[in-house]
């Protein structure tokens, strides 16, 4: 595990890219003087000893020891050791929507956007439970297995699309289905599953995988997003705004499916929240799972980081060395040897 202990000083990196502008300029206005002072082919036969090729290795040098230097200071570290740590909590496993119909706008900016910000808020208010994220639409696939890294689970909610799953639909099912297999088997502790959708399922027997669900000891939690009046579903092609429509012709409208949702929430045994413009309703959902009995998680986290920083010092104290080494005249003893030499 790799972390920077002090990345405030990566800053002084932004230095670089001014030097190295300072040193195109001045390299700029010293071929400007020398083209007033004479012509070119003069001037080399002048100073048969200047190379125009070594004050610039001598300057890349210079940047790559500077550079290997400032992030010295920043103390990279490397963990070590992992270590096993016991908190009380739940397994969670959140189940996304991404199909075509979450992107309508009845619920601002999107459904599906409105429900990655509040599955967001609702990983920064977790402290001890572990949590899952499954995305579906025609299928369902596991977008991150049940951990406790929280900031892995926020990274991979943000890469969330309707593009993340080939076959569109509706498989409230699949994903119950999938969720089952996802927990634990030896975590005896309470476990819960909130599908965040808008109902309109129309592949599998969604109400039967809760139910079965439900047997194995898995609350399924259920939010509605969108309205009962719907709303189109935008599309948009070469920076123009659409609507998708049917072979018909027609504005295809995507409703929310409350009924079918209340029924999945009760065969699992836990409770429908239908969203709104002004919230999800993940955090009346949230202490529903406080309530949950909580039992021992085993979590292991990285410990003992050791400091790297002296590799990058040392790395960057070789190149200043080379860079006296370098002379910025070309080497007399050298200067005419020809390694495969002239042709005739």
């Amino acid at each position: 595990m790799f972390r920077i202990a002090n990345p405030e000083y990566l800053y002084a990196l932004l230095i670089i890219p001014a030097l190295m502008f300072f040193f195109w300029y001045a390299r700029r206005q010293r071929k400007k003087a020398l083209a007033l002072f004479g012509q070119k082919e003069i001037l080399s036969v002048l100073m048969p000893n200047v190379s125009a090729g070594r004050p610039v290795l001598k300057f890349i040098v210079l940047m790559l020891a500077l550079a290997c230097i400032i992030i010295g200071i920043a103390r990279p570290q490397f963990g070590s050791k992992l270590k096993t740590e016991k908190r009380k909590g739940i397994e969670l496993m959140i189940a996304l929507d991404v199909s075509n119909s979450m992107m309508a706008e009845d619920i601002q900016p999107s459904r599906l956007e409105r429900a990655k910000r509040a599955i967001s808020q609702l990983v920064d208010k977790l402290s001890s439970d572990k949590i899952g994220l499954i995305v579906f639409a025609g299928d369902a696939y596991t977008q991150l297995p049940i951990t406790a890294d929280y900031v892995s689970a926020k990274l991979f909610l943000n890469a969330i699309s309707t593009q993340m799953v080939p076959t569109q639909g509706t498989a409230i099912g699949a994903a119950i289905n999938l969720g089952m297999k996802s927990f634990n088997p030896q975590f005896a502790g309470s476990k819960a599953m909130i599908i965040i959708t808008d109902g309109e399922n129309h592949e599998d027997d969604a109400i039967g995988a809760a139910t079965a669900a439900a047997e194995q000891g898995i609350t399924i939690y259920t939010i509605g997003m969108g309205s009962p009046q719907g709303g189109p579903i935008p599309e948009f092609s070469g920076g123009q705004k659409t609507y998708r429509k049917d072979k018909s012709g027609n504005t295809i409208v995507t409703k929310l499916d409350e009924q079918m949702l209340q029924k999945i929430a009760e065969a699992g045994k836990g409770a429908y929240i239908r969203a709104n413009n002004a919230q999800v309703g993940l955090n009346n959902l949230l202490n529903e799972v406080d309530k949950m009995e909580k039992s021992d998680l085993e979590t292991q986290i990285y410990a003992d980081y050791d400091d790297k920083f002296q590799y990058f010092i040392g790395l960057g104290l070789f190149l200043i060395l080379l860079d006296f080494l370098i002379l910025e005249r070309k080497n007399k003893y050298l200067k005419n040897f020809k390694l495969f030499g002239e042709r005739k």
